[in-house]
């Protein structure tokens, strides 16, 4: 319990960056300046059409990456633990409202078996992984602020499986406001951040009122995430 505490912790030791107004992310969700979809129906918007096609190698969304049925084989394994938790309303550095958290390192063979598959598209082949992985379960009302994971003790890449619920994920430069990317979140995709998209842009997943891609209204219900990261070079 002291070393999950302890990994904890450093975990999520970030950066935080200014502070943005809900303002603020409505106009730039209704006004987008480029939109990506690829081949697999993900799609990505920005504020420029040229930093979609900078980013769009850095970053990734793998629409339906994992079925209904395997959605819920993650259910099965992960509600237990988070019933006995209850919602926390603020986070230590201020980073996350609504939310609970733990991390497994121990899995089914069905859902190791999808975890392997995550790895096997996301990180490159010997990678270092980062310890156990980390389940974020967000509240309908709970949201992630702007931040960028500690460089410290997270590598270069992030992956995340999205279940039970759609959401907009927004990508903002630190030191420029006015460069901006949405990812569109399917229920039961994966997301990777890459690179330049990890280091140099904060990420957050947006609040309930203020989630809108490309214009559109894209209701957030509660959502958990289960998140992989590999160790700094």
């Amino acid at each position: 319990m002291i070393m999950t505490k302890l990994f904890l912790t450093v975990l999520r030791q970030i950066r935080k960056p200014p502070v943005y107004t809900c303002l603020q992310r409505l106009l730039s969700s209704c006004a987008p300046g480029g939109l990506f979809t690829d081949q697999n129906g993900a799609q990505i918007c920005g504020s420029s059409p040229q930093l979609v096609q900078k980013l769009v190698s850095h970053v990734e969304v793998r629409t339906s990456f994992i079925t209904e049925e395997e959605e819920e084989a993650f259910l099965r394994e992960l509600e237990p633990g988070l019933k006995k938790k209850r919602y926390e309303s603020d986070h230590w550095d201020d980073a996350i409202h609504g939310y609970r958290e733990t991390e497994r390192d121990r899995w089914s063979p069905e859902c190791e078996k999808i975890l392997s598959r995550v790895r096997s598209v996301a990180f490159n082949e010997g990678s270092s992984l980062l310890g156990p992985v980390h389940i974020l379960d967000l509240d309908k009302s709970g949201y992630i602020k702007p931040h960028v994971d500690s460089v410290k003790f997270c590598g270069s890449t992030i992956a995340g499986l999205s279940l039970l619920s759609d959401s907009v994920m927004r990508l903002v430069k630190e030191n420029s406001n006015s460069e901006w990317l949405d990812l569109m979140l399917p229920r039961r995709s994966l997301y990777i951040l890459r690179d330049q998209a990890r280091y140099d842009f904060t990420h957050e997943v947006l609040k309930d009122e203020d989630s809108f891609f490309n214009g559109h209204r894209v209701p957030r219900q509660r959502r958990i995430s289960v998140i992989c990261r590999n160790l700094p070079d």
